[in-house]
Formats: C-alpha cells, sequence, structure tokens
C-alpha cells in the first residue's frame, strides 16, 4: 500500500510539472531545459528599482545611430542634400560605368521608355492610353539636374514605380550616366562625330 501511494505521488508530481507557465499541447510536460521559453527579463513599461526615475525601458545613449538608417553620403543616397538636388553624377563616367549604365538601363527602364529612351518600350505599347512612359530626350528632362533624375530612378514619380530597392546606388548613378549619353546621341550633330569615324555613321 505504501509503495502504491508513493507511486501515485510520484505520478502526481510528474503531472503537475506540465501545468507551468506557458504549458500546452506544444510543451513538453517536463521542462528539464527550458531554453528562452522561461526568461528573468523585464517587460516593456515595467518598473526596475535599478534606476532613479524607476523606469526599467531606457532612452538610448546620446549621440546613438541606427545602423538601419544610416546613411554616410546623404547626396549620393538620396540625390539630395539640404534641400538642393546633386548637380553633377558622382561616379566617373568611364567606359566601365557606361556600360554598366547601359546593362542596368536595359534592364529595369527599357521596358517602359524603350532601349533610346524615347517612352516606345512595350510597357506603354501594352497599355494603351492608360500608361504612357515619358520621352526621356525632351529638354524639360535634359534640363533637370543628376540628381533629380536619379531621385526620380529612386522613388517614382506619378504613375511610375521607384527602383530603389531593385537597384543599387551605384547602379542607378550608372544608368543616370547612360542615360545622358543617350540624350546627347539623340540630340548629335554629324559634326559631334571625330571626322575619322562620320564614314561609321549611317
Amino acid at each position: 500500500m505504501r509503495l502504491l501511494t508513493t507511486f501515485l505521488l510520484i505520478a502526481l508530481a510528474a503531472g503537475l510539472s506540465g501545468c507551468g507557465p506557458g504549458a500546452g499541447k506544444d510543451t513538453p510536460p517536463l521542462w528539464i531545459i527550458p531554453d528562452m521559453k522561461i526568461q528573468e527579463k523585464y517587460k516593456p513599461q515595467q518598473e526596475s528599482p535599478l534606476f532613479a526615475d524607476r523606469s526599467a525601458s531606457r532612452r538610448p545613449v546620446a549621440g546613438t545611430i541606427a545602423r538601419e538608417g544610416f546613411v554616410q553620403d546623404e547626396g549620393y543616397h538620396l540625390g539630395h542634400s539640404g534641400g538642393q538636388y546633386v548637380g553633377k553624377n558622382p561616379l566617373e563616367l568611364n567606359q566601365k560605368t557606361l556600360l554598366q549604365g547601359q546593362k542596368q538601363f536595359n534592364i529595369y527602364c527599357a521596358p517602359c521608355h524603350d532601349r533610346t529612351a524615347s517612352g516606345g518600350g512595350i510597357v506603354g505599347k501594352r497599355a494603351g492610353a492608360v500608361f504612357q512612359p515619358a520621352n526621356l530626350h525632351k529638354q524639360e528632362t535634359r534640363d533637370k539636374n543628376d540628381g533629380e533624375l536619379y531621385s526620380i530612378a529612386s522613388d517614382g514619380r506619378r504613375t511610375m514605380m521607384g527602383y530603389r530597392n531593385q537597384v543599387s546606388d551605384a547602379d542607378r548613378w550608372a544608368i543616370i550616366g547612360y542615360l545622358r549619353v543617350l540624350q546627347r546621341a539623340g540630340g548629335a550633330k554629324i559634326e559631334d562625330v571625330p571626322e575619322n569615324l562620320r564614314a561609321e555613321v549611317r
């Protein structure tokens, strides 16, 4: 009888051990190692006797900068700084940069603006009157600062979506550099071509 009573007490203790905080159908009845399930920690807005204001929630140290929102060069990242658009492309516009700009332009911009930036891409043709991409050779676009064009490419304007999350900062600046090449080529005259290359122009 005493053995049966001892056995029942052990079984009862084991059963009650599964009734602790957070116990449920997905929780084992006996927690040998609770890991992170039970933590000695303060919840938001709880009191703490450790601080004079008795608040466990502390403000960040003065001067703290969140890594997610830190931008070392605002003009390079946003295309504007201090309320002014960046006037000139910060990249060195060499052959490598322009070829990268061409590649990215043909991927992300040409479907709407076509490969010449004239606004005759397949998207506009399929959309009809609903959506007509801009002709980037128009004087109003040519007159925009590089920073404003970069900002439009980043954040979008009117019906155009922004590509900040799809295209890196450097590639968006490279696209603007390549667009300037297309604009210059679109308004070029034969006199702008070196004499030794004019025979190759069709």
